[in-house]
């Protein structure tokens, strides 16, 4: 059961949330009257939020932890789609696609969620007009990361695939360590295949290829990136 900690913990991050950053306290306060047992998900890791036949309508944010969107062909083989840790927004209403249609979502760790239902979320947009603005904007972004994502999976080997995306993710979610960033996240070779629709095994001798020439090192589940080395080879 949610107890009343998780739902303080929300309502005090949601101004920290890039979307909702500087808006109104009116507006603010709205949103936290929205905080709720029934809108709020803890989750241990490894749990699935939501399958294809089982689609959560809303706006979802992560307060904390880490969830992969993943998708499934016909022979059962998954493809990540992206992955989002704390501050995230996902979901999809009737004025907003997020990207979510037709996908898994499972939490990667100990994970706590908000959502704003549809019947909620649409009369707040009508109500402010900076808030349908931000949406927008949001929306915008991830139109033009995915199109970025599709370029670079059709004009690059395997080889750049992965370096492509461990930068991507290096940026997302790193920390930097004297001359490399450390991927903050637990990443297995298998999860890194599912991200670029490759086999585990190439994934595997391409990074064992990277690791002896210095540009990544690697360790069980973590890995991290020369981002000097990186950069060039990606120029």
């Amino acid at each position: 059961m949610v107890q009343v900690k998780e739902i303080e913990t929300i309502t005090s991050f949601l101004p920290q949330i890039k979307i909702f950053e500087a808006l109104p306290a009116n507006i603010i306060h709205e949103l936290e009257q929205l905080v709720t047992r029934a809108n709020t998900y803890i989750l241990p890791g490894n749990s699935i939020l939501q399958a294809p036949d089982n689609e959560k309508k809303g706006l979802f944010f992560i307060i904390s932890g880490t969830l992969r969107f993943y998708k499934t062909n016909s022979a059962g083989k998954q493809h990540t789609v992206c992955i989002l840790s704390e501050g995230g927004m996902f979901g999809e209403v009737e004025t907003f696609s997020l990207g979510t249609r037709g996908t898994y979502i499972e939490t990667m760790e100990d994970s706590i969620v908000f959502s704003i239902p549809p019947e909620q979320f649409e009369p707040l947009l009508a109500r402010h007009s900076e808030l349908s603005l931000r949406f927008l904007q949001e929306v915008s972004r991830r139109l033009r990361e995915q199109d970025e994502l599709v370029e670079k999976l059709v004009f690059r080997d395997l080889r750049g695939k992965v370096l492509y995306f461990l930068n991507r993710l290096s940026i997302k979610f790193g920390v930097e360590e004297n001359e490399y960033r450390k991927i903050d996240i637990p990443l297995t070779h298998q999860e890194l295949a599912n991200m670029i629709g490759a086999t585990r095994e190439a994934v595997s001798l391409t990074l064992k290829e990277l690791s002896n020439e210095g540009v990544l090192v690697t360790s069980r589940r973590r890995v991290m990136i020369h981002t000097e080395k990186t950069l060039q080879e990606l120029a």
